[in-house]
Formats: C-alpha cells, sequence, structure tokens
C-alpha cells in the first residue's frame, strides 16, 4: 500500500486525524479575507467581458502569419482607434477582436488591416457579432444558476436536511464569487466558454460537498442515544475519512484541466478551450476547498445550536468531566514522596539463615 494509501485509511479508521472543525474559525476568517478581495476587484476592476457580450468584430488571418501579436494588436488599433485582442491560433493564424464596431466601420477596419498586415483583403475573413447575443446568453445563464441553485437547496433539503442545503448553498456562492474574483483581478476574458465553466464547476463543488454530507449522515444516526462523541466531533472524523477520497477527486479532476488550460490554450493558441479550462481549473479548486473548510464546518455550526445538541454536548462534557476526576483520586491518592521506598533485590527474598535455624530447631524437638 503506497503511503498516502496508508495514511487514507488511518484517517478512515480515527487512528489519526486533523482537527477541521475546531479550527474553523481560521477557515471562515480565510475564507472572508479571499471573498472580500474577489468582490473588491468586481468592483473595482470589473469583468473583462468578450467581444461575444459588447458585439463588434473578428478578423481571422491566413494560416502561419509570420506577424507576431504584438505587432497585430499595434495594427488593429492604428485600423481601428479601438483596444484590440489578439490571439495566436494553433494553425499560426491570428484572431483579432475589435469591441465596438458596427458593420460600416468594419468594412473601412478590414481594409486598413489587411493593407498593414500586407494581405488581400479577401484572404482576411471578417465576421460581426452583435451584442444582443451575448445579452441572451447571460441572461440564459443567470437562468440556468437560480434554477440550478434552488434544485440543489431542494434535493438536500429533501436527502440530508436543511441545514446542509444552507451549507452547500453557501459553499457553491463562495466558490463562483472567488471564480469571477480572480477572472477580474487578473483581467482573463469572459467569454461564453467562461460561463459554462462556471456552471459546470457547480457540479464537482456539491460532489465533493455531498460525500462528506452522506459520511456525516450515517454516522450521526441516533447520535443522541450516545455520550462518546459531540456533532462537531463525529463531523471532523467524517471530513477525515473522506479527506484523500476528495483530494484524489480534485486531483484527477484537476490533471485534464491543467492539460486543456496549459497545452490547448498555452501551447496551441485554443481560445474557446482557454476560457473553458481556466473557469474549471480555478472552481474546482475553490469548490475542494470549500467542500471541506467552509460547508461540513458550517452545518456543525448550525447542528450544535439545536436544543437537543446542546444538550447532548452538556452530557458529555460532564461526563468527561467526572472520568478526569475520578482518575486524578485513583492516581493522585498516594503521595509518592510519603509511600515506603520499594525494596528491590535480595531485601526482598527471606532470609535463607533464619529458614535454616527453624530447621534446626525442629530436629531438636
Amino acid at each position: 500500500m503506497s503511503k498516502l494509501g496508508s495514511i487514507g485509511a488511518r484517517l478512515h479508521r480515527g487512528e489519526i486525524s486533523y482537527d477541521f472543525i475546531g479550527k474553523r474559525k481560521i477557515w471562515y476568517g480565510v475564507s472572508i479575507l479571499i471573498t472580500i478581495t474577489a468582490i473588491l476587484g468586481l468592483a473595482v476592476r470589473g469583468l473583462n467581458m468578450s467581444i461575444d457580450f459588447q458585439g463588434g468584430a473578428v478578423f481571422t488571418t491566413p494560416n502561419h502569419m509570420s506577424t507576431s501579436v504584438a505587432q497585430a494588436e499595434t495594427y488593429a488599433k492604428d485600423a481601428s482607434g479601438h483596444e484590440a485582442v489578439v490571439q495566436k491560433l494553433g494553425n499560426g493564424s491570428l484572431r483579432i477582436q475589435i469591441a465596438g464596431v458596427d458593420t460600416a466601420e468594419s468594412d473601412k477596419i478590414k481594409d486598413n488591416l489587411a493593407k498593414d498586415l500586407k494581405l488581400n483583403p479577401e484572404k482576411l475573413a471578417a465576421d460581426l457579432v452583435g451584442p444582443s447575443w451575448g445579452q441572451q446568453i447571460a441572461n440564459k445563464a443567470w437562468e440556468g444558476l437560480a434554477i440550478f441553485m434552488v434544485l440543489v437547496v431542494i434535493y438536500l433539503a429533501i436527502a440530508f436536511e436543511w441545514r446542509m442545503a444552507i451549507a452547500a448553498l453557501v459553499a457553491l456562492i463562495h466558490d463562483i464569487t472567488i471564480t469571477t474574483g480572480i477572472y477580474a483581478l487578473v483581467g482573463f476574458e469572459v467569454s461564453p466558454g467562461t460561463i459554462i465553466g462556471l456552471l459546470t464547476i457547480l457540479g464537482y463543488s456539491l460532489y465533493d460537498t455531498v460525500v462528506v454530507f452522506d459520511s456525516l449522515k450515517e454516522q450521526t444516526k441516533d447520535i443522541t442515544r450516545q455520550t462518546r462523541f459531540t456533532y462537531s466531533e463525529i463531523a471532523n472524523r467524517s471530513i477525515n475519512g473522506t479527506l484523500v477520497r476528495s483530494i484524489n477527486t480534485t486531483v484527477v479532476a484537476l490533471l485534464p484541466v491543467a492539460g486543456l488550460l496549459f497545452i490547448g490554450g498555452g501551447f496551441l493558441g485554443a481560445g474557446d478551450l482557454n476560457d473553458i479550462s481556466l473557469s474549471l481549473f480555478v472552481g474546482l479548486a475553490a469548490g475542494a476547498y470549500s467542500s471541506i473548510f467552509i460547508a461540513t464546518p458550517l452545518v456543525a455550526d448550525l447542528k450544535e445550536r439545536e436544543p437537543a445538541m446542546k444538550a447532548l454536548t452538556k452530557r458529555i462534557m460532564a461526563k468527561r468531566a467526572q472520568a478526569a476526576s475520578e482518575e486524578d483520586l485513583t492516581t493522585g491518592g498516594d503521595d509518592p514522596e510519603d509511600a515506603a521506598p520499594a525494596v528491590v533485590g535480595p531485601r526482598n527474598q527471606p532470609s535463607t539463615r533464619g529458614r535454616g535455624r527453624g530447621r534446626q530447631a525442629g530436629k531438636r524437638r
């Protein structure tokens, strides 16, 4: 068995553990700090929306262009008077996006751009994108997100309980906020592929959360009939028991996404793949974090507020205090300094000289 597998088995059996629940205030603080940073990034810098949402023109050059991306950006800005986004595609062609231009401007820009690139204007493909299409995509995305959230809350409330549904909802909002905040802070372009990636990561995040919740539900069945563990302690055991599984699932999911991001997007220049894989990569990491450090600790906080759980915790603490007191009485009754020193070695043995005298006295009788 590998070292990681051995650690996972020991975590599952409860032989070793990390106190996630006991240190939950630290994780809450870290999450609040990251979330505030993401919100500030959204408020100050905003999202860099792609041409699909703003409308404009897209020009695609023939294959194997010798012009660099920086040169193409300069040519496009000179030809249009607007900032341009240029991508080098895998076949060597350039994709030039210029937002905020109409049909009349597009024809003029095409001629000037072809002249700078030393191309025949007929070989420079031009496509116009209307802003209404991007607005429809955004509206559909918001509708899909709202429907997904409602269905998640209803399902978890039925399958588990309403506290777990609230915790899962908070974790999902946490993941979306962090992902969109990173896009705003770094300046990544938000395209329809990004929206698809954001909707996809919700399923991954929810999967990790439900795995822990299922273990927690099983272990807390008839919890009030025992006086060994509090709800928070059992919740911590559930996290530790599924920790290695969550890590393995996340790593296995991140590996192909990283391949899409760094190979497909970085080397091949695939723009759509880059948009989708980037949101997936950030969202998967945030989802794994929230399922361990946010969702389950929040459930424990909510459950510990119940009168039954408060009474259980009180009984357990009283039992432990009584056991500790009895142990102190048992081990502390004799003071080692007052006790007689232990006699070891020959002093513990009966005197052989005395036994000899006794035998001689018996013979005399």
